[in-house]
């Protein structure tokens, strides 16, 4: 940490140019003493990036930013708060701490906190803003999160990881192993040291393969911002041999929409098909990560357009976990059907479609927008159809 970032004058500086050319800022150079101009750039960057994300640090006086990247890697609020309110206890140990908007928000569910960091300034980083934050039932620790509990040898409530992949893993498949620290590999010396194990990783891990990787796990959460997934959470509790459940959650800025299923309920039942009805069903993204097909289907009581379609129909207007569309008229699939409808701007979609929304676009002429909503998909008699929609709110 360079303590002359705390100064009134270049604080006051960062905070009159967060929205300004960061280029013209660097071209031009600053004069403080004791502080270069990269590192007020970096911290102008780096806290323009948390208005949205981390907007209690960035409404806070005074906070210690570290380098953009670490922001990007960080959990958001939103998510964080979630994640913390799934658990709580006496002790939760955070062994991949980075910037510590997690460790934050357990500080709330809590009585300690430990918050390991194995980046040397950046968890002096972490331990100055927490005293700007208030958090005084937080402590940082430098070093190997694994290593400290090593060193440790006590037992707390919780176990929270964030794994990172490593970068000389190659291939789209990603696997728990590819990760530091491997939790697969450390899973029976972290069930040591705590009875329950909070992990959380990217929405690129595929939630069948995390399952066999892993032992104990008990719930799987598949957390989406907005119909944007941007993080699994898996929680696993040391002899748990019970049926797992899979709990989706898309939050927006005023509805919050849930849905739970188990995977063996999934596997065991089989969705209603139907031509399109009435109104069309679109599962949120969270759902649609989930896999859970066939019980958004049967807990929803609406039909599926096709196996492999995972869009829905129903005759009625209901409360769904997605977007919701009146279905004004179905034409099939060809260019004379469709160039008789004389649809210039539309919203495209594609759902088990030969065609891409961008070779659909340039097909047929349409611009992107309006308040119509084109679908172009395949129906339960493997017929190649275009449904016509308006948006509709429950």
């Amino acid at each position: 940490m360079n303590n002359h970032i705390l100064n009134t004058e270049i604080q006051d500086f960062i905070n009159s140019n967060i929205y300004s050319d960061i280029n013209t800022i660097l071209l031009k150079g600053t004069d403080f003493e004791n502080i270069s101009t990269s590192e007020i750039v970096e911290q102008i960057e780096a806290k323009k990036r948390c208005h949205k994300k981390l907007p209690t640090w960035f409404e806070t006086d005074n906070i210690y930013y570290p380098n953009k990247l670490n922001i990007e890697q960080t959990s958001s609020e939103i998510t964080a708060k979630y994640k913390s309110e799934l658990i709580r206890g006496n002790s939760i140990i955070d062994i991949t701490g980075g910037f510590g908007v997690d460790c934050f928000y357990f500080s709330k569910r809590f009585k300690n906190v430990s918050h390991c960091e194995i980046n040397n300034g950046l968890s002096s980083i972490v331990k100055y803003n927490f005293e700007q934050l208030n958090i005084k039932n937080a402590k940082t620790i430098i070093g190997d999160g694994l290593s400290i509990l090593k060193v440790k040898n006590q037992k707390f409530d919780w176990v929270y990881i964030d794994p990172s992949r490593r970068h000389d893993t190659k291939g789209k498949v990603f696997f728990l192993k590819d990760c530091l620290p491997n939790v697969p590999v450390n899973l029976d010396f972290l069930f040591e040291h705590s009875e329950n194990i909070l992990i959380k990783t990217s929405p690129l891990l595929d939630i069948s393969v995390g399952i066999k990787e892993l032992k104990y796990v008990k719930t799987v959460h598949v957390v989406a911002i907005n119909n944007d997934v941007k993080e699994l959470l898996w929680i696993l509790e040391k002899g748990f041999n019970g049926a797992i459940s899979i709990e989706t959650v898309n939050i927006k800025n005023s509805t919050t929409k849930h849905f739970s299923f188990r995977p063996n309920d999934e596997k065991g039942t089989t969705a209603h098909y139907s031509k399109p009805l009435s109104y069309l069903y679109e599962p949120n993204a969270a759902i649609l990560k989930s896999g859970g097909f066939n019980q958004i289907a049967i807990q929803n009581n609406v039909f599926k357009l096709h196996p492999n379609s995972h869009l829905y129909t129903n005759g009625t207007h209901i409360d769904f976990p997605g977007r919701v569309f009146k279905i004004e008229k179905v034409v099939a699939y060809n260019k004379k059907h469709i160039g008789k409808l004389a649809i210039s701007k539309a919203n495209v979609s594609t759902r088990n479609f030969p065609e891409s929304v961008k070779q659909l676009r340039k097909k047929f002429n349409i611009r992107e927008g309006g308040d119509i909503y084109m679908f172009f998909t395949t129906d339960i008699n493997n017929s190649k159809i275009v449904l016509i929609t308006s948006k509709s709110e429950y």
